[in-house]
């Protein structure tokens, strides 16, 4: 008998020891993926010129955001993105940074500590992805910084605004974070393999800029750049 309970016991381990595989065998290869993605770059012939239009990515660890000059090279963000959409934008405010991100996300978890696993569910899975933009005064907290050429900037701009619905910004009612930010809808869904980084990285890479052919995650893009003057 207590060879059997033990025998038993035994497979019983086993089968869990089966069951946590493959559980974690999915994340295992995400985690695969997104390193093999990381290190494969898009548009690995680009360099930096000397001398050109710069812009920002600002990081927090988790979340990338574009930060672009609110006029340069002939494109000017104020027609589709007025300081009225705000409360108070700051005196000076000459960037905007752009994320994008899944909307219960974004609009109802200002801080980490108020995620909950059915909005973290549905960011990984298909939720409506909306845009968000603030005015800043000073880019220079950003960690990364890159010039780009006109053409590059053109190109980046436009891209920007095609993640908006419709390419132009339409207003969600919501009070935002601060008094310099707002929310607007945006296109697609956002999942594990759309993140808010990757949206980053796709836009760079419309630009003909270097970036990772896929970065769900911080590091692989931001590494990529200068670090700020």
């Amino acid at each position: 008998m207590a060879r059997r309970r033990k025998q038993r016991k035994w497979q019983g381990k086993r089968l869990w020891r089966r069951v946590a595989l493959l559980l974690a065998a999915p994340v295992l290869l995400y985690l695969l993926a997104a390193l093999l993605g990381g290190l494969v770059s898009a548009n690995r012939n680009w360099s930096e010129p000397e001398a050109g239009i710069t812009v920002y990515v600002a990081s927090n660890g988790v979340h990338t955001d574009l930060i672009l000059p609110v006029a340069a090279a002939g494109l000017d963000w104020r027609p589709l993105l007025p300081t009225s959409d705000v409360r108070a934008a700051p005196d000076g405010a000459g960037w905007l940074a752009f994320g994008s991100g899944e909307r219960e996300v974004y609009l109802n978890t200002p801080r980490w500590s108020d995620l909950r696993l059915p909005v973290a569910m549905r960011a990984l899975t298909a939720g409506e992805r909306v845009v968000h933009v603030e005015w800043i005064a000073d880019p220079r907290f950003a960690q990364r910084q890159l010039r780009l050429r006109p053409e590059e900037y053109r190109r980046l701009w436009a891209a920007v605004r095609a993640g908006f619905r419709d390419s132009r910004p339409q207003l969600i009612a919501h009070k935002g974070y601060g008094e310099a930010d707002a929310f607007y809808l945006g296109i697609g869904k956002a999942n594990a393999f759309d993140t808010c980084n990757q949206w980053v990285a796709t836009r760079l890479r419309l630009a003909g800029v270097e970036a990772p052919l896929w970065s769900p995650f911080t590091l692989a893009l931001t590494s990529r750049y200068r670090r700020t003057d």
